[in-house]
């Protein structure tokens, strides 16, 4: 898939995908139509299939309009009807949605909500994960408890290393400066750090990163890495309750 990123809103972030051998275009998580009819006009393309990970206004805003003008189909998890109108393909744990070239595979991941879910494009090696999983961070725990999330992070961490991680906004530097007061000397983190810097100094996004990339850097994706535990004085504790504690700074941050 050729995948490219609108910015939307504040600091979301929608994508388009096209599958280069059918010429077919689905959009994920648009949270307002105008920058999706504007990429696809430029472009000469035409919308297929809009994809959402969960309920919230600013991942499903533009779906009316865009299902109005393209007359496309609206995928989103099937326990989730009464919260995102127009449904017309219900997915769930272990669903895959053909779409042109692509097998899509679908990962339930509550915690942020209760019916979020994930996409998983193993051909082209991308993860749409929402407001699951964020460079640096995660999201935060609305309708979920922190073994709920916990889980589901480990469900995309077990993801092959090279998946790029595309979420839904861009946190990037606040999350850095979070995950240093965790891990102040993990070299990997102050380097990527100082990368996601000098990225926002130009204006561009810090996304996609890679599943390797966050496993060696984001916090939350640690909760079971002993220098995390002992940052914390939590050395000997489940995971869940040593992500639960980093979630919960992360909150008061």
């Amino acid at each position: 898939m050729d995948i490219v990123i609108l910015p939307a809103l504040s600091d979301n972030y929608i994508y388009l995908a096209r599958d280069p051998a059918s010429g077919a275009v689905l959009v994920v998580d648009p949270a307002e139509a105008a920058p999706v009819t504007e990429a696809l006009t430029a472009r000469g393309w035409r919308l297929d299939a809009i994809l959402n990970t969960h309920h919230h206004g600013d991942h499903i805003g533009g779906n009316a309009a865009l299902k109005s003008r393209y007359g496309c189909p609206v995928v989103a998890f099937h326990g989730d009807r009464g919260r995102i109108p127009g449904i017309d393909i219900a997915v769930g744990e272990g669903s895959s949605y053909k779409f042109g070239s692509e097998m899509i595979s679908v990962i339930e991941t509550p915690g942020h909500t209760s019916g979020h879910i994930a996409f998983h494009l193993p051909a082209t090696g991308a993860l749409f994960c929402g407001d699951t999983l964020f460079s640096l961070g995660c999201g935060r725990l609305f309708e979920g408890s922190a073994a709920e999330m916990w889980a589901s992070l480990c469900k995309l961490r077990a993801l092959p290393e090279h998946t790029q991680i595309y979420c839904a906004h861009e946190y990037t530097l606040s999350n850095a400066r979070f995950a240093l007061s965790i891990e102040p000397e993990n070299p990997d983190l102050r380097a990527r750090a100082e990368a996601v810097r000098h990225l926002r100094d130009q204006g561009q996004p810090t996304l996609p990163s890679t599943l390797a990339q966050e496993c060696a850097t984001n916090p939350f994706l640690r909760a079971d890495q002993p220098r995390v535990a002992a940052a914390l004085d939590m050395t000997g504790a489940a995971a869940a309750e040593i992500f639960a504690e980093v979630r919960r700074r992360k909150d008061y941050f």
